[in-house]
């Protein structure tokens, strides 16, 4: 970490290690107060130390090294929850659409196809989007340029429609 050796540090820091030590305990409270999953707070601030040596050029301003790390672990702790949220989304929808409460087992792909060419095209496309290709809500609704809440409701209604043909089809009521 040569940033650290050419800048002027605060006198309240003896030596690089003592940096180090406060940096890594400063980064850690900062993630383990804004993480959802505390478990994932170590592997988070890695991943901020390495954003730091990437980006150890960008540092304007020596002194704020602690804040601007401070900075960098909590925008990741960010994103880390994010990611956490949408893997429990997608869990959370593959388990309802697995569920024996959803009554849809296609006995083939026939039957499947069937049942989606009795969509619309619109809703036929965003539930291919979603479920055979794995797009997220976000990069269906910018290809199809529509706004990510109206995707999101167009597949939740797509989805009831699926789930009401299913079960007519298997003479459930």
């Amino acid at each position: 970490m040569n940033f650290l050796r050419d800048s002027q540090l605060p006198e309240s820091f003896r030596s690089e290690d003592e940096v180090l030590v406060e940096l890594y305990s400063q980064m850690l409270k900062v993630v383990r107060h804004k993480l959802l999953h505390k478990g994932d707070a170590v592997d988070v601030v890695q991943e901020a130390w390495v954003r730091i040596l990437e980006k150890s050029s960008t540092l304007r301003d020596k002194e704020k090294l602690i804040p601007w790390a401070k900075a960098i672990a909590y925008n990741l702790a960010s994103n880390a929850n994010r990611a956490r949220r949408h893997e429990a989304n997608y869990e959370d929808l593959e388990n309802e659409l697995a569920s024996p409460t959803f009554a849809f087992e296609p006995e083939s792909m026939t039957e499947l196809s069937d049942l989606l060419g009795r969509l619309d095209p619109t809703t036929r496309t965003l539930l291919l989007y979603k479920f055979y290709y794995g797009l997220k809500d976000a990069e269906i609704a910018a290809a199809l340029d529509l706004p990510v809440g109206t995707v999101k409701a167009r597949i939740h209604r797509g989805k009831a429609r699926l789930r009401t043909q299913a079960e007519d089809e298997n003479g459930h009521t």
